[in-house]
């Protein structure tokens, strides 16, 4: 069968042989727990709990401030050291629960649901246990479960193209807990009855296609669809066109078109949540590079510094020049491993040479070579873009297109001349919301 796929992107090299045959080993967490209030898009969760407080594993530390919110609950039991801002590995101070770990683990009671219809269950542990994307953009999950109307819905795609080199918790999870996921899968579909399961995973993966092929056996309502290797395929948009043929564009949902997107390992946390009654605690965690000792994945408490997570995943095989948070392509760059793990954080990427240092040495200007375009899966023009970016001529941003671009990275990684063309763009992409949110107040 041809796998599906979308026009542009690129292949780079991978890397994912550097772990994807560790198994998964189980972290313990260190002496203090950092529990971040904002780990999902949408307004920041109210910690629940004051300095002093005991609290259990899996019990609420941070209350959902609003519908567009999540909960966020505490993977060890302990005492309340501090409720104040720490730094985040996206560089910013966010306020936080801080708890020392007492190395007892005492757990919360399950979750409890006090709704009778099956949907609204579902729905409502999904909420309480604080699900969000765990793919790396953590929207929060109950939301993207609720669209306008449930009948509207005719596909639920499971993201497992993992196209992002180097990060392999995805492969893993898939490989470990398939039938898992499966189930998480068909808790969704019990939400939207004319809907169909699609589970998408690059053709780079023969065994997890087969592991998750055996596992989706008996189950009519849902497909194991192979799409073409090639980044980035797991991008929701190119997702939805590769395995459905439908078009969204920046101000549209998948919904839209019938479509709702989630990564394998949120519908494993799915199945956590409504089947076992169990909060989100923990996820599944790649360190890789060729600065890692042992590349391999791990499964990390929610609160631990990413500096336990290096030292007991092997430690470093010289200073790394460059960290990462997440993939080479859509990561950010870490200036302390202080930090701790959050849920939209699945991986530290450890480089004995720094790349960007690399490539910006060898920085010219535009040859209008168009391989930008090429390649860009927005099928806009990145150089001309970012030229207007840097101009700040906002008209011609937005007439060419401009809040179409996905920040990918495609173009940067294409670009002969090693221009900053996706980081420009997107900067000033988000200049523009700023300023698009501030004209709506002022009307």
């Amino acid at each position: 069968m041809k796998s599906g796929t979308f026009k542009g992107g690129v292949h780079p090299w991978d890397g994912k042989e550097l772990s994807k045959d560790a198994p998964v080993r189980v972290l313990e967490p260190g002496a203090e727990l950092v529990y971040p209030m904002s780990q999902h898009i949408g307004a920041p969760a109210v910690p629940c709990v004051k300095k002093g407080d005991r609290v259990l594993k899996g019990q609420r530390v941070g209350e959902a401030s609003g519908f567009m919110s999540a909960n966020i609950h505490a993977s060890v039991s302990g005492k309340v050291k501090a409720v104040e801002e720490r730094l985040t590995a996206g560089g910013t101070k966010v306020m936080s629960v801080v708890v020392t770990n007492d190395g007892e683990y005492e757990e919360a009671l399950p979750l409890e649901t006090s709704e009778t219809g099956e949907k609204e269950k579902i729905r409502d542990l999904i909420r309480q246990a604080g699900v969000v994307g765990m793919g790396g953009a953590t929207f929060p999950v109950h939301v993207k479960l609720s669209p306008k109307s449930d009948d509207a819905i005719e596909y639920v795609i499971l993201n497992g193209a993992e196209c992002e080199p180097y990060l392999t918790s995805d492969y893993r999870r898939m490989l470990d807990d398939a039938e898992k996921i499966v189930r998480g899968l068909e808790i969704i579909l019990a939400l939207f009855g004319k809907a169909k399961g699609i589970i998408a995973i690059e053709d780079n993966k023969p065994d997890c296609v087969k592991r998750m092929t055996d596992a989706a056996n008996g189950h009519d309502r849902i497909t194991v669809v192979p799409v073409k290797t090639k980044y980035p395929q797991g991008g929701e948009r190119t997702l939805i066109f590769a395995t459905t043929g439908r078009k969204i564009n920046s101000d549209m949902l998948p919904s839209d078109v019938g479509c709702i997107v989630n990564n394998v390992n949120t519908a494993y946390e799915v199945y956590r949540a409504v089947d076992e009654r169990r909060p989100l605690t923990e996820r599944l965690f790649t360190v890789t590079g060729d600065a890692a000792a042992t590349p391999g994945n791990f499964l990390v408490p929610l609160g631990m510094s990413h500096k336990e997570v290096a030292e007991q995943a092997g430690g470093f095989n010289c200073e790394p020049e460059k960290l990462i948070s997440g993939g080479p392509m859509m990561g950010v760059a870490m200036y302390t491993l202080d930090t701790p793990v959050a849920r939209g954080t699945g991986s530290i990427l450890a480089y004995k040479e720094d790349p960007v240092k690399l490539a910006e040495q060898q920085k010219t200007n535009c040859i209008n070579c168009g391989r930008c375009v090429q390649v860009c899966p927005g099928r806009v023009i990145p150089s001309r873009l970012a030229d207007f970016a840097l101009q700040k001529n906002r008209a011609m941003f937005e007439k060419y297109y401009g809040m179409e671009c996905c920040e990918c990275g495609c173009c940067s990684f294409i670009c002969p001349a090693k221009r900053d063309l996706t980081q420009s763009i997107k900067n000033y992409r988000r200049e523009i919301l700023a300023l698009r949110k501030a004209e709506r107040a002022k009307k």
